[in-house]
């Protein structure tokens, strides 16, 4: 009967002060503890310790090597949850080789989207060698076929190579230790370059100042490999402290959300993360008996990662589960992204999430956050909520930009940058792109909007995302909660963007998910949406409902307004004379707009 890998080490606690993954591998392989894999019944299927992955990733990388890749040839690998996945990624450590993790899920477009998928991310960081799970072997083999991949197959098939006699000689420390894929919220994603020095220093950071890792600490995750807040916090930060992680994949959490608090709760697990959804989605999908079953007092982080947070998933959550011991001053908001490894801002720990209301008219008409008064003020219509993620992350230069690149005051909304320690060295292959979001002396350009409240940074926004209406700035999100707080819509089914209109005017367009978009149900329901963002905001706004599971969403599930967008534009017909129209989609033809 298979154990799970043990809460405590033995060895002298290091807080990610290695120079290198290998490195740090080599130390945690001295003690006792490791990564745990889970099924879909909550059942334990694999146990790695730290000690067998440095032993089975050592042999790996000498037959990697066996194939004759040049040092720093990049070794695709579609990232499912599976101690695969760990073995062939730190083989690549020591074999100088730089692993690239692919997506591991088949969306609604099918096999064909997904091979297209992933074709153009093995072209865009030229993969000298992919591999697969034998269930996306067939999806990979089809991808790579036609392009210049020297080697690929299955994770089984490279077990069975020769196992040369050669010297491991480790990526070094300014050598690139992986290539991390964006999510693609705003384009097609980019392979942002990550070096050793780069990642050891944003977990150094994270496990001893963000959220401040304990040798008693055991994290539970369900968050994705080929994500940064998957593979960084929850793989790398917990091996870099040499503490256990139990894992259960977002496949099997998607069907069963409640498996991961069954995690946390029968291992008593202190630290898991997750983007609001899946805060949301396991609350919805509780019953009263449910949460008599659970104990989940020994929660001490419950990380959250979006931009920007939303606050009503989370207090339903905190409510939902208090009578399991769950605290809600255990949220703990993260600022971060890809080009800066992971994280740049984490809230204080023990504080909950720390909202700040302001007042909406004067962030729409003057991009500024003032306070919101509610002596004098509407709190349904006037007022607007965020919350702070925090202080920068020691080490970390940030401030806050107007389009002429002057440094704005306080509470000042414009374009956030950052400086710091783990900033990318760039886009790999893609030299444009990296020049528009670089500077030569190391500013990069998220492209979120944010403003300062005293040290804390709270994000308002994707720049990209927001719609300019006669001058007047909203907010998708804004549009977005308006839909979300009719009762037959879900929290995340709603999609808001703008169209350039036929007189050059923009055109606000909210695309709805229900389930039933041709019944009179659904036309009430976009003749109501659309009566209260006109009453709210005074702009027009075409509503759109779409049946269920049909707005596009990124890698790491969050929806993509810029799919979305495209993928509108795709069904309208737009000529100088005339405005925008609805085409017959061939796709989902039981729509209705208004």
């Amino acid at each position: 009967m298979m154990t799970p890998t043990p809460t405590k080490n033995r060895l002298p606690f290091r807080k990610g002060s290695f120079n290198t993954l290998a490195e740090a591998l080599d130390y945690a392989a001295e003690g006792e503890t490791g990564f745990n894999f889970y099924n879909g019944v909550g059942k334990l299927s694999a146990v790695l310790p730290y000690k067998k992955l440095q032993k089975e990733a050592r042999s790996l990388a000498r037959r990697l090597l066996g194939l004759g890749p040049e040092r720093g040839a990049r070794v695709a690998m579609v990232a499912d949850t599976h101690p695969d996945f760990m073995r062939y990624f730190f083989a690549c450590q020591y074999a100088g080789l730089v692993p690239v993790p692919l997506p591991a899920s088949i969306y609604l477009g099918g096999r064909e989207a997904f091979v297209k998928q992933l074709r153009r991310l093995l072209v865009s960081c030229k993969a000298d060698i992919a591999i697969a799970p034998d269930e996306y072997l067939p999806y990979l083999r089809e991808a790579a076929d036609p392009l210049d991949v020297s080697y690929y197959g299955s994770t089984n098939a490279f077990v069975h190579l020769p196992e040369e006699p050669v010297e491991l000689d480790p990526s070094g420390a300014d050598e690139l230790a992986y290539l991390q894929y964006t999510s693609g919220s705003t384009r097609f994603p980019r392979g942002v370059m990550i070096t050793q020095q780069t990642v050891i220093n944003n977990l150094s950071a994270m496990i001893n100042y963000g959220i401040q890792l304990q040798q008693s600490d055991r994290v539970v995750s369900w968050l994705p490999f080929y994500h940064d807040m998957g593979l960084v916090g929850m793989v790398l930060a917990p091996l870099a402290a040499q503490i256990s992680v139990d894992y259960l994949s977002p496949r099997d959490f998607a069907m069963r959300p409640r498996l991961w608090l069954k995690l946390m709760s029968e291992n008593r697990g202190t630290i898991s993360f997750s983007p609001p959804f899946g805060y949301e989605l396991c609350q919805r999908r509780l019953r009263p008996n449910d949460v008599k079953a659970l104990d989940l007092d020994s929660w001490r982080v419950a990380g959250v990662g979006a931009e920007p947070i939303t606050l009503e998933p989370l207090k339903c959550f905190a409510e939902t589960l208090a009578p399991a011991g769950f605290n809600k001053n255990a949220f703990v908001a993260g600022y971060g992204m890809a080009e800066c490894t992971l994280a740049v801002s984490f809230s204080p720990l023990g504080l909950g999430m720390i909202a700040d209301n302001v007042e909406r008219d004067h962030l729409v008409n003057f991009q500024k956050a003032i306070p919101f008064n509610p002596a004098i003020g509407d709190m349904t219509s006037g007022m607007k909520t965020f919350v702070s993620c925090g202080e920068p992350l020691p080490g970390y230069d940030v401030q806050v930009r107007n389009e002429h690149g002057r440094v704005l005051p306080e509470r000042q909304v414009g374009t956030l940058f950052v400086r710091g320690p783990s900033v990318m060295r760039g886009y790999f292959n893609d030299d444009e792109a990296t020049q528009e979001v670089l500077s030569e002396d190391g500013w990069f350009d998220t492209g979120d909007l944010a403003y300062w409240n005293a040290n804390s940074i709270i994000i308002t926004g994707r720049a990209k995302d927001l719609i300019i209406i006669n001058g007047r700035n909203v907010w998708p999100q804004d549009l977005e909660s308006i839909a979300e707080q009719q009762p037959e819509v879900r929290t995340g089914d709603a999609s808001a963007f703008s169209l350039p209109g036929a007189d050059g005017s923009d055109t606000a367009v909210l695309l709805i998910q229900c389930r039933d978009p041709e019944k009179a149900t659904g036309s009430a329901l976009a003749v109501n949406v659309k009566s209260h963002i006109r009453r709210e905001f005074g702009i027009d706004c075409k509503i759109e409902l779409v049946p269920r599971h049909t707005l596009p969403r990124t890698t790491s599930g969050k929806l993509s307004r810029s799919k979305a967008r495209k993928d509108y534009i795709q069904r309208v017909v737009r000529t100088d004379s005339k405005p925008l129209n609805l085409i017959q989609d061939r796709y989902h033809p039981l729509r209705q707009a208004v």
